[in-house]
């Protein structure tokens, strides 16, 4: 049973995604991701990148894989979680330590990204709704996130 305060659930134009967040493997970034969910960072935000068999990339506010948050990046939390379909992780440039806003879920095993990248949650109901959002890099008409809660 998820500890309360760390379900996250994506209401998405394709139906309710629901992440289990995994504080324990991740602290620092799911407090991160809590604070942008409860200003509303991540509503109306698309699925920019999408790559079929390998994941589902969201949380640029422009759109194009480029942005972030006003916050600094988070410095990496790398851990033992492997990268298989329905883990949630954060998307990071060349630098380890800049992971922001922007996550992807694994539509399958994707182990190559073990302890690379920082795996912060696990889908635990509507992955079926993660694999019917539109695939594309960019994405042509993406699909989006309507709006994100924390319970």
């Amino acid at each position: 049973m998820p500890e309360a305060g760390n379900t996250l659930t994506l209401e998405t134009t394709q139906g309710p995604v629901v992440i289990e967040m995994r504080p324990d493997l991740a602290p620092g970034h799911v407090a991160h991701i809590k604070k942008l969910v409860a200003e509303k960072f991540y509503d109306g935000v698309v699925f920019h990148r999408v790559i079929d068999g390998f994941m589902a990339q969201t949380g640029c506010p422009h759109g194009t894989g480029t942005g972030g948050s006003k916050y600094p990046n988070l410095k990496a939390e790398f851990n033992a979680e492997p990268h298989v379909r329905g883990v949630v992780s954060m998307a990071r440039a060349q630098d380890p330590n800049s992971a922001n806003s922007q996550f992807f879920i694994v539509f399958s095993d994707a182990r190559f990204l073990d302890k690379q990248y920082t795996v912060w949650g696990k889908v635990t109901s509507g992955m079926e709704n993660v694999d019917k959002i539109k695939r594309g890099e960019p994405v042509r008409d993406p699909d989006k996130i309507i709006s994100a809660v924390v319970s």
